[in-house]
């Protein structure tokens, strides 16, 4: 999972102002689930499951608190309601509630079928899981109903299951508008315009398949004998798949390049929605991973530039955990239990050396130079540097759902990459260039794989013995000890030195202050009266107190402001720009090219030649 924050600092300031196994079984042994898009009811769909027969005299049904990659309890079924259980003569059967996810069915082996009523989770963020909402289910892991329009199906809060089948194969039925398409890694059995089935070997593997339902589309395309799939929801109709699959091949191709011969999937679902976040909609942005899926959220405000950018970053991380923890992980993975979790100390691993892995392979591939490379790795150690740096890591990972630890989770994409940096390091200094981090991993994947997992108190020891005392060394000092990382002595291995870098700014804001306000009684943007004039003004002769009208065109005020600062984050030195203001009553129409403002930072330099050979083996080989 990769959760982002997109220029919250601006946004406050607004507001103040995994290839399927699929093969049919029989009836007499399998879950039988319906979902019907179809007769959707005050934006709820309802779900039909006929069970197998029990023969004990109760079952327990269970929606899940908590699913896979999510790392956080969000209990789905708060979004149940109307949970009933009948006989084969259509009998109601005594349904008892024992908890918000868990239901007590009573007289089990006359039990014939239960229906009940999901809602969406969409429409009741309040902002984001990831922006202070605990409450808010993080969005790629949620769901929406939008009837005849769009339906993005995260499995795991529409189909639950029962306690003592959780092993028993499901068959999904989707019921459907013939003007909507699923898109989906899984296969479908039934060639109707319809209905769509689908075959599954048993429920955690189901719910590891999400769909969505919309509007026709998608693109696909092959990388090697894989097979991708683009589906994109688009409120505005201003997105298209099309517009989106050649970046997102080009990054894949160069994925699968960098990973080499390590077993992937051979079809791979990417669902993107994008949300409207002036209306009650989708507000945590990121992705979450599948075996065979990814699931993303993005505003749709972006602009397609910048969306690639994130589909790039996003996508890629998620594309990565297909080697951790989807093939390498622990038994706490595993044997996941949906409703009592037992966390893995390994969360270093599992989304640290996979965000590693997003930005090393962009390196490595050609995508940003080794500049670019640096200033990625500055801006975690920056981000990390706010979170609390004397943490065992491997204890924050198994207590992750309590506090203190909770609130240290957003650290596995910071500090946890940097732990994956330094052992990378380690590795290629240790084998004069010749492995490194993505070697333990494809060794790790030969030791265990997608079905055999390993013991948590068992992998550092594993690790050494594939790699150098060094490296142990480093995992219990740094990882699961409370001693802070010197990244200095690490990038001084490679050669790389602290130095002063020159970065670009905003033309709207810099760090945490803006350059713009809002006049709430006439929606008109104006430039703050006591500005200085950054670099972007002066080029274009923008004054304090000039109120912004418009850019390239598009007239901008407070509806629409984050339309601006989202857009402008997608500019370029020497872009041209029209901007047309209003100074002292008068419009006037400012031309010229982009001029970005410019900040110097502590960051990072290639400086010593003589370990430029274990360098380019480290980023390049």
């Amino acid at each position: 999972m990769k959760k982002i924050i997109l220029s919250l600092a601006f946004a406050s300031f607004i507001w103040s102002c995994k290839t399927t196994n699929t093969a049919s079984s029989t009836s007499q042994n399998e879950v039988d689930v319906v979902i019907d898009l179809v007769n959707v009811k005050d934006d709820k769909v309802q779900v039909t499951i006929v069970p197998p027969k029990f023969n004990s005299e109760t079952a327990t049904f269970m929606i899940p608190k908590t699913v896979p990659g999510t790392y956080s309890e969000d209990d789905y079924g708060r979004y149940i309601e109307n949970v009933i259980a009948y006989d084969a003569k259509g009998n109601k059967l005594a349904v008892a509630k024992l908890d918000v996810n868990s239901y007590k069915i009573n007289d089990a082996k006359k039990l014939s079928k239960i229906t009940y009523w999901v809602n969406d989770t969409f429409d009741t963020e309040k902002g984001g899981a990831f922006t202070g909402n605990s409450d808010d289910i993080f969005s790629p892991a949620g769901t929406n109903i939008k009837a005849g329009e769009n339906f993005y199906v995260n499995t795991h809060a529409f189909v639950g299951y029962f306690s003592d089948k959780t092993e028993t194969p499901y068959k999904l039925t989707i019921k459907h508008p013939n003007t909507i398409e699923g898109v989906s890694a899984m296969i479908d059995k039934d060639n109707s315009d319809t209905v769509d089935v689908f075959y599954s070997s048993k429920y955690a593997t189901l719910v590891e398949n999400p769909l969505m339902y919309s509007k026709p589309n998608s693109e696909s395309f092959m990388v090697d004998d894989m097979e991708i799939i683009l589906g994109v929801y688009s409120p505005s109709g201003n997105f298209s798949a099309k517009d989106l699959a050649p970046k997102l091949e080009t990054m894949m191709k160069a994925q699968k390049a960098f990973l080499g011969k390590m077993n992937t999937t051979k079809k791979y679902a990417i669902l993107l929605y994008l949300s409207d976040i002036k209306a009650n909609d989708a507000k945590g942005f990121g992705a979450l991973e599948h075996p065979t899926s990814t699931t993303v959220v993005f505003p749709e405000m972006m602009g397609l530039e910048m969306l690639n950018e994130q589909m790039k970053d996003v996508v890629s991380h998620e594309f990565f955990h297909i080697v951790t923890p989807l093939t390498v992980h622990s038994n706490e993975i595993q044997y996941f239990d949906f409703n009592n979790p037992q966390m893995s100390e390994h969360l270093w691993m599992y989304e640290g050396v996979t965000e590693y892995f997003a930005n090393l392979f962009q390196v490595n591939q050609g995508l940003i130079d080794e500049d670019g490379f640096f200033k990625r790795m500055v801006d975690k150690i920056n981000q990390a540097k706010a979170m609390d740096d004397n943490m065992s890591f491997t204890k924050m990972s198994k207590n992750v759902f309590e506090q203190p630890y909770k609130d240290q989770y957003i650290n596995v994409y910071q500090k946890g990459a940097l732990i994956a940096m330094c052992i990378d390091i380690i590795i290629r200094e240790e084998s004069n260039g010749e492995r490194g981090i993505l070697d333990l991993m494809s060794k790790l994947s030969k030791e265990y794989g997608a079905t055999k997992a390993f013991k948590d108190n068992e992998l550092f020891g594993k690790i050494t013995e594939l790699t150098y005392p060094e490296v142990g060394a480093f995992l219990q000092t740094y990882v699961a000890g409370e001693t802070p990382i010197n990244y200095d002595e690490y990038f001084a291995k490679m050669g790389v030195t602290k130095a002063t870098i020159e970065v670009s700014g905003n033309p709207f804001l810099k760090g945490q202050m803006p350059y713009i306000t809002v006049d709430p009684t006439t929606k008109e943007i104006k430039y703050l009266p006591t500005v200085e004039p950054n670099a972007f003004m002066t080029a274009l002769g923008i004054k304090a107190n000039d109120k912004l009208l418009e850019v390239n065109g598009t007239k901008y005020n407070m509806d629409n402001i984050y339309d601006l600062v989202m857009g402008s984050m997608s500019w370029k030195d020497g872009d041209a720009i029209t901007v047309t203001i209003n100074r002292d009553g008068k419009n006037q129409e400012l031309k010229g090219t982009v001029v970005l403002p410019k900040e110097t930072k502590e960051g990072y330099k290639a400086t010593d030649d003589s370990k430029k050979a274990l360098r380019e083996a480290w980023l390049k080989g």
